[in-house]
């Protein structure tokens, strides 16, 4: 069957949309869908610890957001917003700019003392290709002078940076964090670990492409922008040995989704491996290596929502997005979390 984007469209009331990170991070309220019996249960996230079993793989994805968005300044005094979407070279990056008119092939921008950039090219759909210059180091300086990019639905100003990265993140490049991580705590994760639950990372740098809008009107037209992951020795024998037990593999994200069915064979066992994914997945669609999910409430006819759908059924996703709805769960990149067994 063909889908169309508009199956994928559910209606969502604004109030619902979080504007701010639950405090503390694992109050946040989780929904639990069971597959196997339809199940639906209301709980709170840090609860999340009694529908997980000793020798489960909890699967994390350890990126780092860097505080991608910045502001540069033609010669004119005019300003440019740049959004870091993906390193290519140690200098070079993929940066979308506002507005592009400003950014012809070979202009200069100024964004501090420290830091300039020179546009290379233009990609086919509008991003730049810049080189940056600088006298320090680029990660510091983008630290000191970057703000975080969170998404345009959100309004209020986030007071605290690192709220919008996962307590265990540790490699920096995503311009948008794997949000279904930002439920966890040191102490739930430590508990989580003391009941007999492994968890291992993977590495998927979420570039902005994931959370483009689908614009053709029959999904299996829409492109997915490539994104770098790296599976590593230890999580893959750690997966692999699951997958040989019988136990079952936890994605947190839909990132770790990703990166795991793009690293897994037919079998659904990885090889440690390291590269670009550009996997869209979409029902129908048959699971290699993740069992369960740990995720958000994604945007209606997002690649997200039906990544979820995948897994639950395109009516089932919808009728839980009803759910959820109706008793006031909260939305996107702040909101609450959904657990499918």
């Amino acid at each position: 069957m063909q889908y169309k984007k508009s199956d994928f469209y559910y209606d969502l009331p604004e109030e619902l949309i979080a504007q701010t990170p639950a405090e503390p991070r694992d109050c946040s309220r989780l929904l639990i869908y069971n597959r196997a019996t339809g199940e639906v249960k209301h709980e709170i996230f840090r609860n999340i610890i009694d529908s997980l079993n000793a020798g489960d793989v909890l699967v994390v994805n350890d990126t780092k957001v860097l505080p991608a968005r910045l502001y540069a300044h033609t010669q004119n005094g005019g300003t440019v917003e740049v959004l870091l979407l993906k390193r290519l070279n140690k200098d070079e990056w993929e940066v979308l700019v506002k507005p592009g008119k400003k950014c012809t092939v070979g202009k200069k921008l100024v964004i501090s003392e420290e830091l300039s950039l020179t546009v290379k090219d233009i990609t086919p759909s509008g991003e730049r290709i810049v080189k940056f210059e600088y006298d320090g180091v680029f990660e510091e300086i983008i630290d000191k002078i970057g703000s975080m990019p969170l998404p345009p639905y959100i309004k209020t100003k986030l007071q605290d940076k690192n709220r919008y990265q996962t307590v265990y993140a540790k490699h920096d490049g995503s311009a948008a964090a794997p949000t279904a991580g930002l439920h966890f705590t040191p102490e739930l994760l430590r508990k989580i670990k003391d009941k007999g639950v492994i968890v291992t990372e993977v590495l998927l740098h979420v570039g902005l492409g994931t959370f483009r809008p689908v614009k053709e009107d029959i999904i299996t037209d829409h492109k997915m922008h490539s994104e770098y992951y790296e599976v590593g020795e230890s999580a893959a024998e750690i997966i692999n040995a699951a997958k040989r037990d019988g136990r079952r593999v936890i994605a947190v994200g839909t990132t770790s989704v990703r990166t795991l069915e793009s690293a897994a064979d037919e079998k659904g066992f990885i090889s440690p491996q390291k590269g670009n994914t550009q996997i869209f997945i979409y029902p129908p669609y048959k699971f290699k290596c993740v069992d369960a999910l740990i995720t958000n409430f994604h945007l209606p006819e997002s690649t997200l929502i039906m990544l979820v759908a995948a897994l639950t059924g395109r009516e089932k996703v919808l009728e839980l997005y009803e759910t959820a709805v109706r008793e006031k769960y909260r939305f996107f990149s702040f909101g609450d979390a959904m657990m499918i067994v």
